[in-house]
């Protein structure tokens, strides 16, 4: 359906159901964003710039929630009652339509329009419910809807690659305290995946093998770092973990993306997901804030070098003390890590049900 901006809103129901046909009835102008691209030349990396993003709500109460359904009166981003999970357009995107904007052509200062896409994926109607609270048919239901809005979006044209990812907790920078997470239509090749692309083709180069085969291969060999293995998923804290508390989960068997995963491999997920958000949850006094991200496959190029991973990571070292970017990390991307690997997986395993 569409909001009354014009914004697509999409609902997703684990059962056949009447629709849910609420109308918007908030009477919204029509959605607009001030979007713009930059090009660094020197990290050859493009910056996203969204001024009006600083008008968006910042830490509602849940009478005040934008996420919530609507009703008794209050109007919502969800026009319905009730809903299991939604997706819409974000009212307050960094990346907007193909031609919002002229472009600016430069070989050094570079500039056009952020062109591209930006949803929020409700998980629950419940406030005050986390993801690890799901369930696994919920858990299922949500990477269904990943997979249908990741095979929608790398259809569109100018879409690069797609980035779903939950952001939990005020430590991380959340504005939204209920759960949801959000999905990026990005019209260009993140930085982070260009460089794991580079080192997958200069591996393949040296070895004639893939890498990311080759370092799961090498974590289940070792083991010190294993969180759970399962039929045909593996979690592990990485060898050079950055975070203190990181966990990467790869399928075993290579793909792409969301979309090319077979129905066996997306339920043992939605089990592996709730397990590891829970030892999370368990680490520290309170839940652990975290971001937990979909690495993809670009649409259109390095499909074959590319492993679709789950990364997990929490900035919280201790309950009081939190893991924060000073000099060394913020100002030249140079890691030092408080907690060894080893002793994060260990104690991510002793907290498994």
């Amino acid at each position: 359906m569409r909001l009354s901006d014009g914004r697509e809103l999409i609902y997703f129901d684990a059962a056949a159901r009447p629709g849910r046909d609420a109308a918007d009835q908030r009477g919204l102008p029509p959605a607009t964003a001030d979007c713009e691209l930059r090009y660094d030349p020197l990290l050859r990396a493009w910056v996203m710039y969204a001024a009006h993003r600083q008008d968006r709500s910042f830490l509602p109460t849940a009478a005040d929630c934008p996420l919530c359904p609507s009703a008794g009166g209050r109007r919502t981003e969800i026009p319905a009652g009730d809903y299991e999970v939604v997706v819409f357009e974000n009212r307050y995107p960094a990346l907007l339509g193909w031609a919002n904007q002229h472009a600016r052509a430069g070989e050094l200062l570079a500039a056009r329009p952020a062109a591209g896409r930006c949803e929020v994926i409700c998980f629950t109607s419940d406030h005050e419910a986390s993801f690890a609270d799901l369930g696994p048919v919920r858990a299922r239901l949500v990477t269904e809807a990943l997979v249908d809005r990741t095979t929608e979006l790398a259809a569109l044209p100018g879409v690069a690659q797609v980035y779903c990812f939950e952001n939990r907790g005020q430590e991380i920078g959340v504005t939204q305290p209920h759960p949801h997470g959000q999905i990026y239509a990005y019209p260009f090749v993140s930085p982070r995946t260009s460089q794991l692309l580079r080192s997958a083709r200069a591996h393949a180069r040296r070895t004639g093998r893939n890498l990311f085969d080759d370092v799961i291969a090498a974590e289940r060999a070792d083991g010190t770092r294993l969180v759970r293995s399962g039929r045909h998923w593996v979690a592990f804290v990485p060898h050079a973990a950055r975070w203190p508390y990181e966990v990467h989960c790869y399928p075993l068997r290579r793909v792409p993306d969301l979309a090319s995963l077979v129905p066996a491999e997306r339920t043992e997920l939605a089990d592996f997901q709730l397990d590891l958000l829970g030892r999370f949850g368990r680490l520290f006094a309170a839940p652990a804030p975290y971001v937990c991200g979909w690495h993809q496959a670009p649409t259109r190029t390095g499909r074959r070098d590319f492993a679709l991973h789950l990364e997990l990571f929490t900035v919280r070292r201790s309950d009081d003390k939190l893991k924060y970017l000073a000099g060394s990390e913020s100002g030249m991307d140079a890691f030092t890590n408080d907690v060894l690997p080893e002793r994060a997986a260990a104690r991510l395993r002793e907290l498994g049900r």
